[in-house]
């Protein structure tokens, strides 16, 4: 009897954008079952029957943010809470700093544009196979620009806040990049409580609120 297929899920309101999606999934991973929904609320029921076993097996989503019953931030962090393997994707039209930041401070660990032949938006998504991020060049662009215009404002104020521990350091690095709490207790043999509350200690520290700072003050110390 095979193995039960990993899931990659498509949320995306508009009809020929989500098969459009669906194709680009099935041209990059071939071997993934495909689950696609129009809502909040149909990806939202998919999730409550799927059952721990299947939710463990989704790999991938793609997010569109502006859907017709709310925000695909929303649900960003509820894939994040119940899917332990999950790479979260927002696909939308947005490229303001507003939606993006909004994005990686949810979970999302990637960003990319609609407005894209299919065959470049599946050259982002095959990065994931190396375990680097699919960002669409102009969001890049923009990140880069934001992190610029903290790390300078920051250069011309003295240093604030409390010291870190080298303990701290380690997870402030793995923050750095992307991982999130579980991965950041599985890598440094932590259980979960433990680095919540050195994310929140370090948090408080370094007086910052989002995924977004603490890769720029991971960036700024070297640690990334």
């Amino acid at each position: 009897m095979n193995a039960e297929p990993s899931f990659a899920l498509v949320i995306e309101d508009l009809p020929d954008t989500r098969e459009w999606l669906c194709a680009v999934l099935r041209q990059t991973f071939p071997e993934q079952q495909i689950e696609a929904f129009p809502t909040l609320a149909t990806a939202r029921a998919w999730l409550s029957a799927a059952g721990a076993e299947r939710l463990a097996k989704v790999r991938l989503a793609l997010v569109d943010i502006g859907l017709p019953d709310g925000s695909g931030i929303d649900l960003i962090r509820e894939l994040v809470d119940c899917c332990p393997g999950i790479i979260p994707i927002v696909a939308t039209i947005f490229d303001d700093d507003d939606h993006l930041f909004d994005a990686i401070a949810a979970g999302a660990q990637g960003y990319l544009l609609k407005n894209q032949e299919q065959a470049v938006l599946a050259h982002y998504l095959r990065r994931i196979e190396s375990g680097e991020p699919p960002v669409s060049p102009s969001i890049a662009r923009r990140m880069f620009s934001y992190f610029r215009e903290k790390s300078g404002a920051r250069s011309k104020a003295p240093e604030q806040g409390e010291a870190l521990t080298p303990r701290e350091m380690e997870v402030l690095a793995l923050l750095g990049v992307g991982s999130r709490v579980p991965e950041v207790a599985y890598r440094l043999g932590l259980t979960e409580h433990t680095v919540a509350t050195y994310v929140k200690t370090i948090y408080r520290k370094l007086k910052i609120s989002s995924r977004a700072e603490a890769a720029l003050e991971a960036s700024r110390r070297g640690l990334i």
